[in-house]
């Protein structure tokens, strides 16, 4: 009997429509092209790949949105990007909040493997649902968000223009977005087609899921494991701190062969073993808020640590604080800094919004222009359609972008870039800076001979790590 890899049974279970659209054949150009992207990207995805396959065939969904992270994240459960969307499935806060993905100081679901997939899933039916069984409008939603989609779907159903996402007036990222989840699914069906030969990838679980019971340190469970350390934090990204949320969720992923180990050390652990503790003496005149800011410690953490109640200190008191075993991997330091200090967040630092008031025959567009952002961010925040006109003395919410014309993301092996069209730009000058070629940069936005680029527009690029702007 002929051995079954997990791309025969992902293969198996696609059912998205098959269509034939240039946008299609452009973003596949782009993959046939970069092999060894997409060999970085499955090596990252052989630890998640199965669990995400079964949960989507246990719905019964296409299995083409096993892919979907591929174009979300590259199947980095640590990407984050400039609009605070963490994790293989890019939830923002919001909306993980709103698919119940628990967000602390010691962990944040939209980066866990089990629950943001469930949470990703979750939101799929959900669109699917509300756009009458349209798959691809689905997707579409899932990137741009279901207003917008409904928006444009209500405007072409009462204009009598066709309602599927090909006929829709959509951003420039989202033309893009459907288009590559379908290549990726045509690349997927055939890989000989294109020159492509990826490594087979097990039919078979790559983790199990321990109940460790209680908060443990994730070294400790490491070594009870015998697993390396970094393994182990590759399987549980959804943990800011070096151990467990002391609230939850109680299990961790570990390799399918590692499970029986740590099941048998856990049982001989004392409470002291499974995560150790300093002790800090409080000063005279010190409060819980002066100890945090002391020891970097948030303040309700000392107190669920310590079952304190109120603020209030007795010089002399002794508090009980986690302690780090060594030094923490750079992706999870990265998170725990976003926690403690979400307003040094690269390249999302806000400026103070401004009320503006609009004069006489200023248009989205125009403000926007003079303000350095973009139509579509300025209509988002107020509320606007970005065609709508505006009144004299209408006032508007204006959020300032700062003066770096781009902002860039870890992506896989490079970066991905975000840009602001400035005045003087051209797809040549823009390509030259990043050291991309025209034909790239106009496959990643949805480009042809038809859409020119426009001032405050912004364009994605995916630019290679060695690679630095003129």
């Amino acid at each position: 009997m002929p051995t079954v890899f997990l791309f025969d049974r992902l293969r198996a279970g696609f059912a998205l429509p098959e269509v034939q659209e240039p946008a299609i054949d452009q973003q596949l150009a782009w993959f046939q092209h970069n092999p060894e992207y997409l060999d970085r990207v499955f090596q990252r995805a052989q630890r998640y790949l199965y669990h995400v396959v079964c949960e989507v065939e246990a719905r019964g969904m296409p299995t083409e949105f096993a892919l979907l992270p591929v174009v979300e994240s590259a199947y980095e459960p640590f990407a984050y990007s400039v609009s605070r969307a963490a994790g293989l499935w890019q939830f923002i806060p919001g909306t993980g909040v709103r698919f119940g993905l628990k967000q602390d100081w010691w962990y944040d679901g939209r980066r866990d493997v089990i629950e943001s997939t469930r949470a990703a899933l979750d939101y799929l039916q959900a669109l699917h649902d509300q756009f009458d069984g349209d798959w691809l409008l689905a997707i579409a939603a899932y990137n741009v968000g279901e207003a917008n989609v409904q928006r444009q779907a209500d405007f072409n159903r009462a204009h009598g223009r066709p309602v599927d996402f090909w006929h829709l007036t959509l951003p420039a990222e989202t033309r893009a977005y459907v288009p590559k989840l379908l290549a990726m699914k045509r690349l997927m069906a055939e890989p000989e087609r294109y020159g492509l030969n990826f490594a087979p990838i097990p039919n078979q679980p790559y983790f199990a899921v321990v109940d460790v019971g209680s908060q443990i340190d994730l070294k400790v469970a490491a070594q009870l494991a015998n697993t390396p350390y970094d393994e182990l934090v590759a399987l549980n990204p959804g943990f800011n701190r070096w151990a467990t949320d002391p609230t939850g969720p109680n299990r961790l992923l570990v390799p399918i062969d590692a499970a029986d180990a740590i099941e048998a050390g856990l049982k001989n652990l004392t409470p002291d073993e499974r995560v150790p503790y300093v002790t800090v003496e409080v000063r005279r005149r010190e409060t819980l808020a002066s100890v945090a800011r002391r020891t970097g410690v948030p303040a309700p953490v000392i107190a669920r640590l310590n079952d304190l109640h109120g603020s209030r200190l007795a010089a002399g008191t002794v508090l009980k604080l986690p302690q780090t075993q060594g030094e923490l991997p750079a992706k999870v330091l990265t998170a725990a800094a976003r926690v403690d200090k979400p307003q040094a967040d690269a390249g999302t630092r806000a400026q103070r919004p401004i009320v503006y008031r609009v004069r006489a025959g200023e248009t989205l567009y125009s403000i926007a222009r003079r303000h350095g952002t973009t139509v579509s961010a300025l209509a988002k925040l107020n509320n606007l359609d970005a065609t709508d006109t505006l009144s004299q003395g209408q006032r508007l919410v204006i959020r300032r972008a700062g003066v770096r014309s781009y902002r860039d993301e870890r992506v896989g092996g490079g970066r991905r870039v975000l840009y602001t069209v400035r005045a003087g730009d051209t797809v040549y000058s823009i390509s030259h800076k990043f050291q991309v070629t025209e034909a790239q940069l106009k496959t990643w936005n949805g480009l042809n001979r038809r859409h020119q680029i426009r001032i405050g527009q912004r364009l994605v690029m995916y630019v290679e790590a060695n690679r630095e702007q003129g």
